[in-house]
């Protein structure tokens, strides 16, 4: 049997990690298009970002962040109820101090009795219309403040240096297992040609 054969797995296997490897690196480069053999070239992330930031941004918009749920939740009589004593305090310091500060003689004749009569009817007011204040609220934040437009010029100017830096941060093992995963199946299939030319001789 000829030797050299042995070789043949060692080949597959640097083939097989040297193929991964670039289409790894190809995901990010080149930034701009090439051109080559009549062929363009150009990483995936450079070449989709424009696609992916207009999908990130309705995807954000409509699902991640949609403004049905930032006016659920400001509107909602649970999150008042932890800023009512806040609130309370606010309106406590209006009538006993302020008031005192702007207008001294009006303070004269209001007394702790009716200062806790117009805290209390304050309070209540406020507890109605603080849910209304803040759908209106929410409603013109959706006609002010485009979500999906904000989200797709950030992620189109991303720049792309930054991306393939954090993504190769996130993703390194899974690279590397990749290229990894592509020398032993290189190394697989030239042991099977070895099998194959052994069978056939």
């Amino acid at each position: 049997m000829n030797y050299w054969l042995f070789l043949i797995p060692l080949i597959s296997a640097f083939i097989g990690w040297v193929t991964n490897w670039i289409a790894i690196k190809m995901l990010f480069h080149p930034r701009e298009p090439r051109r080559f053999l009549g062929i363009t070239l150009q990483g995936i992330f450079p070449k989709r970002q424009q696609q992916f930031a207009e999908k990130l941004g309705r995807l954000v918009s409509d699902e991640f962040l949609s403004y049905q749920d930032i006016e659920n939740r400001i509107s909602n009589p649970d999150n008042l109820k932890k800023i009512m004593p806040l609130i309370e305090s606010h309106v406590d310091d209006f009538l006993r101090n302020r008031i005192q500060q702007e207008m001294p003689m009006i303070s004269m004749f209001i007394g702790d009795k009716t200062i806790g009569k117009l805290k209390g009817a304050f309070m209540v007011e406020i507890e109605s219309l603080f849910p209304v204040v803040m759908k209106q609220y929410a409603s013109n934040l959706r006609t002010e403040l485009d979500l999906e437009h904000i989200v797709i010029q950030k992620v189109a100017g991303f720049s792309s240096d930054k991306l393939e830096e954090i993504l190769l941060q996130i993703m390194s093992k899974e690279f590397r297992f990749v290229e990894i995963i592509g020398a032993v199946i290189g190394f697989i299939i030239g042991l099977l040609q070895i099998l194959l030319t052994w069978l056939t001789q």
